[in-house]
């Protein structure tokens, strides 16, 4: 870096006072290859930092995804984003960029220094001098920028989730006209991100232009000093040149962090976030692998709140159910169901209590050992981009003996057929659209790929017509043969033929629980008589007849809890 400032000091000391052309010569070819060596190395470290930053997201990136994946889940889907992805993104493009290189290079400011009082104290003193003033410019710029830009940077994370979650229902936006509404929601906050931005920028090009200006006005006024100092006699006329070039890139490194540091606060932002996230991230301790599981359930004093909440849904329920029973799950809206097939599945942690499957702890499982031996169909299904295939084998490797064996028990083999290209017909934004029925008999498939011992089917027919209905209800046939263990939360009575127990809910309690039959017949005593409404008598008529009923039990929900 000082190669030159000492090839002027050499050219104006030796080749011009002796005029040897050969002396010229020597000294450009060591400059020349000195350039290229610090070319060469320069370009090595380039090459270093993009492999580091690479390995650093081959390393990181799994962990990421994972306490990403991780955080949505413990949040119930409302953090739900890809923003530490991103942010590991914007990390690894820091460090592979030019940005980075300016803090490489500040550490020679000391040696420039050292050489500036080498070739006079002054030299020395304006160095230091300029040196200082620009680190205080430096400092005046993280006060002015950094605040700013890490809300700004914040407004537009979250302005992005807003949109996205907006996207993801755009039919419902545009069905019911709300595009203007929620696009004046977004639009306030993305004014507020472009006004956070537009306040760090002009801050951070204030100080950028100061400290740009001030360096070119010290280099011109060293080369004044210079100048008075050289007719003084006191240094030769290499080192006027000599010593503005030096000084020039002395102050550049400090100049180019200034000049670059909204680029290092974003990437200070991102590194802190991750950090963040990482050390939320506990370790899984390793698992012992367990027997696969026959299907028996035992819930003890299961309390159960939604993340986030400490307000308990499920209120210390315990039940048992043996393997290759099929129960079903009734009661009114917001009574617990789905909370319970949440918990049920281990998808969300209980508050008190457990979830027993095979005596073991449903959290003591290896997911991923575990995860062949379950299905759930939630209420809100969701296919993934790819195939059907692909979507039913749960994107493990494709076997399609048990694919076709899902399809045909969920009786949605013939619709997978008539698809464009049956079971590789791509589905998603790139693919064919589905209605709610057929994503709905499509992630029944994907519930029962593989023969799993434990299904929990919630709401299964909300989206499905008579032949769907009929399909569920044979599925239901078939899985009872199997022996599998299954519950299924339903509005609908069409299927309560199949069951062979049946729970009932209301406000996270279980009002009623045991053998199907003996559940229906307490509801229909439950329900009060219902009076018909007097015919008018005929004429001469001494007696109106008034009729009684208990009803058929077609609508338990509104039965009241047995004491």
């Amino acid at each position: 870096m000082l190669v030159p400032t000492f090839y002027m000091l050499q050219v104006y000391g030796r080749v011009m006072a002796s005029g040897s052309l050969t002396t010229l010569a020597m000294l450009t070819l060591i400059m020349t290859g000195l350039l290229i060596t610090l070319a060469s190395l320069e370009w090595v470290r380039s090459r270093i930092m993009i492999r580091v930053s690479t390995r650093l997201d081959v390393l990181l990136s799994r962990q990421v995804y994972k306490a990403s994946f991780k955080r949505a889940l413990e949040s119930g889907g409302m953090d739900a984003s890809a923003q530490s992805l991103n942010d590991l993104t914007g990390l690894r493009q820091f460090l592979s960029g030019n940005g980075l290189f300016a803090f490489f290079d500040a550490p020679w400011l000391p040696i420039y220094i050292a050489v500036m009082f080498a070739f006079h104290p002054w030299f020395g003193w304006v160095a230091t001098g300029s040196a200082l003033l620009l680190l205080l410019l430096a400092l005046i710029n993280e006060k002015l920028t950094g605040p700013v830009l890490a809300q700004a940077n914040k407004e537009h994370i979250g302005a992005t989730l807003y949109t996205t979650k907006n996207l993801r229902n755009a039919e419902v936006i545009e069905s019911m006209g709300m595009l203007e509404t929620l696009m004046d929601r977004w639009g306030r906050r993305q004014r507020s991100v472009l006004l956070l931005q537009s306040l760090a920028s002009d801050r951070a090009a204030l100080v950028s232009t100061l400290s740009r200006s001030f360096r070119l006005l010290v280099q011109s006024l060293v080369l004044g000093l210079g100048a008075y100092l050289a007719v003084d006699h006191q240094v030769g006329a290499g080192m006027v040149f000599a010593g503005a070039v030096l000084l020039g890139r002395a102050l550049a490194p400090i100049d180019l962090i200034i000049g670059g540091w909204k680029g290092f606060i974003a990437a200070r932002s991102q590194y802190k976030r991750l950090n963040d996230i990482l050390d939320k991230q506990q370790a899984q301790p390793e698992r012992l692998s367990l027997p696969a599981p026959q299907g028996h359930v035992q819930v003890e004093n299961l309390i159960v709140a939604a993340p986030g909440s400490k307000t308990p849904i499920i209120k210390n329920i315990s039940f048992s159910v043996p393997a290759g029973c099929v129960v079903g799950i009734i009661g009114p809206s917001a009574s617990g169901k789905s909370t319970l097939a949440r918990a049920l599945m281990g998808v969300w942690a209980p508050q008190q209590g457990v979830v027993r499957l095979d005596g073991a702890d449903i959290s003591a499982w290896d997911k991923q050992e575990l995860g062949p031996h379950v299905g759930y169909l939630p209420q809100d299904i969701e296919l993934f981009e790819g195939s059907v295939a692909e979507n039913i084998a749960r994107f493990a490797e494709v076997d399609s003996a048990k694919v076709i064996q899902a399809a045909r028990t969920a009786g949605v083999h013939e619709m997978i057929l008539l698809l464009p290209d049956g079971y590789d017909t791509i589905i998603g934004s790139e693919g064919v659209m589905l209605s709610g029925g057929q994503r709905q008999r499509i992630g029944l498939a994907r519930a029962l790929y593989g023969n799993p011992r434990l299904i929990i089917l919630d709401e299964p027919n909300s989206n499905l017509d008579e032949v769907g209905d009929r399909a569920l209800a044979a599925a239901i046939q078939q899985l009872k043969q199997t022996g599998a263990t299954l519950f299924v939360i339903t509005h609908r009575t069409n299927i309560v033929s199949q069951l062979d127990r049946l729970m009932v809910m209301r406000a996270g309690v279980i009002s009623l629980y045991g053998p199907r039959d003996h559940v229906l017949a307490e509801l229909n005593a439950q329900q009060p008589p219902v009076q018909k409404p007097a015919m008018p008598a005929p004429v001469g008529a001494s007696v109106t007849s008034v009729e009684t009923s208990k009803g058929n039990g077609n609508d338990p929900y509104d039965a009241q809890p047995s004491n």
